[in-house]
């Protein structure tokens, strides 16, 4: 019987080759969120290098925010972390939701974002 590790696994999995098909080589904006904090990468799979990373631990937004683990520091995260692209030079990403549901704090970063100016 799969582990409930191993169903979370194969849905990462199923999703990176789904943006690897569909993506036309953009970047990917990454996100990963723990249980105190969340975090927010714009990677290059081409070259194998991270372009743009922010986070709620950022010494910018540290002190801003309540807690690293909510809404408002998920949307906090994503206004940087498109700030950041954008200084990049980058404009255009495609979005990495891992094996998280696109709901509450995903979906608050993803839409901080798209403020900011990245297109997906």
């Amino acid at each position: 019987m799969a582990t409930k590790l191993d169903l979370k696994d194969r849905r990462k999995e199923r999703l990176r080759f789904q943006l690897r098909q569909k993506g036309g080589g953009r970047p990917r904006l990454s996100v990963f969120r723990s249980s105190k904090h969340i975090y927010a990468q714009v990677i290059d799979d081409a070259e194998g290098r991270t372009l743009a990373a922010a986070s709620s631990r950022d010494p910018s937004l540290a002190e801003a925010l309540k807690t690293g683990a909510d809404k408002a520091a998920a949307s906090a995260v994503g206004k940087l972390v498109a700030e950041r692209a954008k200084a990049a030079g980058v404009s255009a990403v495609v979005f990495d939701r891992g094996a998280y549901l696109y709901h509450g704090r995903v979906k608050a970063l993803a839409d901080a974002a798209r403020e900011g100016g990245l297109d997906f």
